[in-house]
């Protein structure tokens, strides 16, 4: 145990401290992805929608977030906004407003290519039979897209929780600031402690994801 560092987890409340910095991580992504897809939702409804405007306009949102690495949006939202406009924006509020920004751009395409999977036949079909534009949607496609999106949506949510160890860079004291804490408050007692720790982190986030992931690869096979 002392060899490989684990030895400090059980000093005080360390690990105590770990897990209240995962749960930081883990709240953050959980409110990031609800309002990811709720946005995400409306956003790819109306990119599947007949207005050039919009699409040209979805199109260079989503590839900004795809070009735009995340840390740089948390330090150009929290650091560059105070600068600029004088905003006091929280840490936390700022890493839940970037992971929105980032995912409901990543949710809005997924819903939109979802959208456009189903077969026009559908469409038609449904049309033929007397149901109305929203009837169309309510009992017919929307269903079948809800189908393709669950198992893409979890993906989503599992690479939210990996990615906001970045907060960290922003002063916030999630799962991976707390570890850096705890080895430098016993770099002389535990030199190894790094290694340890960092490999309960590890484990930490794959306890998380791992089901999640299981969940997400149930759904499409049943779904296939």
């Amino acid at each position: 145990m002392r060899s490989l560092g684990l030895d400090v987890l059980w000093k005080g409340k360390n690990f105590v401290r770990l897990l209240g910095g995962l749960w930081v991580a883990v709240r953050i992504s959980l409110i990031s992805v609800a309002i990811s897809i709720a946005l995400g939702v409306v956003i790819g409804v109306l990119a599947t929608g007949r207005s050039r405007v919009f699409k040209a306009v979805f199109r260079v949102y989503l590839e900004i977030v795809r070009v735009m690495p995340q840390m740089v949006l948390l330090f150009v939202v929290y650091f560059g906004t105070t600068r600029v406009f004088g905003w006091d924006l929280s840490a936390e509020f700022s890493a839940i407003l970037v992971f929105s920004f980032w995912g409901a751009a990543e949710m809005g395409d997924l819903v939109r290519g979802a959208l456009i999977s189903i077969p026009r036949i559908q469409y038609e079909s449904a049309e033929a039979l007397g149901l109305s534009g929203g009837q169309v949607y309510r009992y017919v496609i929307l269903p079948q897209t809800v189908r393709r999106l669950i198992p893409l949506s979890i993906n989503l949510i599992t690479r939210m929780i990996k990615t906001t160890n970045l907060v960290m860079m922003i002063g916030m004291v999630e799962v991976l600031k707390v570890a850096q804490q705890i080895i430098e408050a016993n770099r002389q007692s535990s030199p190894n402690a790094a290694f340890g720790l960092f490999a309960v982190v590890l484990l930490l986030y794959f306890a998380i994801c791992w089901p999640i992931s299981r969940l997400a690869g149930y759904l499409e096979k049943r779904w296939a």
